[in-house]
């Protein structure tokens, strides 16, 4: 079986290496470049407000790698991590794993909302939390470099695929999230740490895309924008005979409105996806 991986490249080297352990076929196509932090001043003002945190949440591990390498560690504040990639992201910057909050091995997901479910107990009231984040520059409505949340709250923006269903272009989950602790009583700004952007791809990985989108190919997607830059790359291809794996409910519903049929929905985690791929031998 051939594996399309589609995560950025600091990221992709340890499914490639498992997915052909695995016996599969594994090929890289990148759907998310990474790249630096548009503005880095509003970087170095969250850095000079570390005191007034009472945590800083990371919606990734580049969200980690890209917010620390601009200053070294602090004690502080505690860390919030969706999931265990994040986690292990905050491990390798220095954090002290009983100072992060992060959703346990067992959870049934690894999201916003398990997070807020760890979180919310000891949520203090007044005090502010940072959410460290990307921007989505290629697909526009970008959220502010840094500031309150308020201004940065995705309600409305959306873009349409091809058979005209809206797909939201922020992280929704994220942005959630902001909400429930707003109406906690504690307040929320947003910093952005690093850029998403679309892949360039060489000729032969444009063809390698167009037939794996029917040639019984499976492809890996971890987020919803991974998604939209692959219609983006292919707008004349039809999905409907093509095959993926994704990490989320969200990414699901953003593959099906693309024309994706044959999805399979699991948790964002290697083990978790090795055995997904089964459903498709």
């Amino acid at each position: 079986m051939r594996v399309i991986v589609t995560r950025p490249e600091t990221d992709a080297q340890a499914w490639l290496d498992a997915i052909q352990k695995a016996g599969h076929e594994a090929v890289y196509l990148p759907l998310i470049e990474i790249g630096p932090a548009p503005d880095a001043q509003a970087l170095d003002l969250a850095w000079q407000q570390w005191p007034r945190w009472q945590a800083v949440m990371f919606v990734s591990a580049q969200a980690v790698r890209m917010f620390f390498a601009q200053r070294p560690m602090q004690a502080g504040p505690r860390f919030w991590a969706t999931g265990p990639g994040t986690r292990q992201a905050l491990i390798e910057a220095g954090v002290a794993a009983n100072a992060i909050d992060a959703p346990s091995a067992d959870f049934a997901q690894f999201d916003s909302e398990a997070l807020w479910q760890v979180v919310s107990p000891s949520l203090k009231k007044q005090a502010p939390v940072l959410i460290v984040r990307g921007n989505e520059d290629s697909l526009g409505n970008n959220p502010t470099l840094f500031g309150n949340a308020n201004a940065n709250l995705n309600t409305s923006s959306s873009t349409s695929t091809s058979n005209n269903q809206p797909v939201s272009l922020q992280g929704v989950g994220r942005d959630w999230l902001a909400q429930q602790i707003i109406h906690a009583g504690a307040s929320v700004e947003f910093v952005v740490a690093y850029s998403r952007r679309p892949p360039q791809w060489s000729a032969p990985q444009l063809e390698i895309a167009k037939q794996a989108a029917f040639d019984g190919s499976v492809w890996c997607f971890s987020s919803s924008q991974a998604v939209l830059h692959l219609q983006a790359q292919l707008t004349n291809v039809q999905w409907n005979k093509a095959c993926c794996v994704v990490t989320h409910a969200r990414i699901a519903q953003t593959a099906r409105d693309v024309g994706f049929v044959h999805i399979v929905q699991t948790r964002p985690v290697l083990s978790d996806v090795l055995a997904s791929l089964e459903s498709f031998a």
